[in-house]
């Protein structure tokens, strides 16, 4: 039988709030941390791609961090990884300085390096890290570069990497680098559509957007499957297939529709920042559609 991951099952990946004028409202944050661990959620990913990180100076960066830790009871990974090697190990050593129980580090993304080069950037950042573990975040549609396999292996092999959040959209790319990979490999789902067929060829858990107004759900789809009732897990994951498509698009890429159901919900959690803003008209209408259709 499969395994929960060492962080938890569940971990949302979770949004910036801003306020009005578009600064960082860590006290917002501290809000919606709690309610996301009261909804569904076993751990929470800060900083990440949904978290809008490439927006965040450094400052704002360790005031989330900070605020999140201090909020909850539940390990929070930190999102440091940047395109620069130097600067993803300093926001590393800032993360483990302000609690973070792990780090997500994703493939250097625009420069395009070599598997070489991204081997020894994270080979960095696992030294920055001080015995943290760290996630290597593998999502080429967003960083122009996929890690090749051996290279994981080898990266989990040295003890570099503990697992990975899979968002490559190869559900037999990922089979196949399980089946290589040491005991204790932890893989998490990084596409919510891609979880239960990631669940079926050895994934612990998901870091998921859509954890966010439906952490319960996600929840219940996981442990039915790990309780060996695939029937049940089936049937959450296609009440969940409208929420998988609202969560991105051309129209509206992730995380503008996050933050659209969550001010939708009665978060105050802002806009997205430049260049992901401003939110479609009728996004949140849409929301809410989703969202009721889901708990109906």
């Amino acid at each position: 039988m499969p395994t929960i991951g060492r962080f938890g099952a569940v971990g949302c990946a979770m949004v910036t709030p801003f306020d009005e004028a578009g600064r960082l409202d860590p006290a917002a944050a501290a809000d919606l941390a709690r309610w996301l661990c009261a909804h569904g959620n076993d751990f929470l990913v800060v900083t990440g791609t949904t978290g809008e990180s490439p927006t965040l100076s450094d400052s704002e960066k360790r005031d989330l961090w900070r605020a999140v830790v201090e909020a909850v009871t539940v390990p929070v990974v930190a999102g440091t990884g940047t395109a620069d090697t130097g600067h993803s190990a300093e926001l590393t050593r800032s993360a483990r300085e302000a609690g973070a129980a792990g780090i997500l580090a994703v493939t250097p993304y625009y420069n395009r390096p070599s598997q070489l080069g991204i081997t020894a950037h994270l080979r960095a950042i696992a030294d920055a890290a001080g015995g943290l573990p760290v996630l290597l975040y593998d999502i080429p549609v967003r960083t122009g570069r996929k890690v090749a396999p051996d290279v994981i292996v080898k990266l989990a092999l040295d003890e570099v990497i503990v697992g990975v959040k899979d968002a490559t959209g190869d559900v037999a790319g990922s089979a196949a680098l399980m089946a290589d990979a040491p005991d204790g490999f932890e893989l998490y789902s990084g596409n919510d559509g891609d979880t239960l067929p990631l669940l079926s060829v050895g994934a612990v858990g998901t870091i998921s957007v859509e954890a966010h107004w439906a952490g319960e759900e996600v929840a219940e789809m996981v442990a039915a499957f790990q309780k060996g009732d695939i029937d049940h897990a089936r049937q959450v994951n296609a009440r969940l297939v409208p929420s998988h498509r609202f969560q991105s698009g051309d129209l509206a890429p992730n995380p503008v529709p996050a933050k659209a159901m969550m001010r939708a919900l009665g978060h105050e959690v802002g806009e997205c920042r430049l260049p992901m803003g401003p939110t479609p008209e009728g996004l949140e209408e849409q929301a809410r559609q989703v969202h009721a259709a889901l708990h109906a």
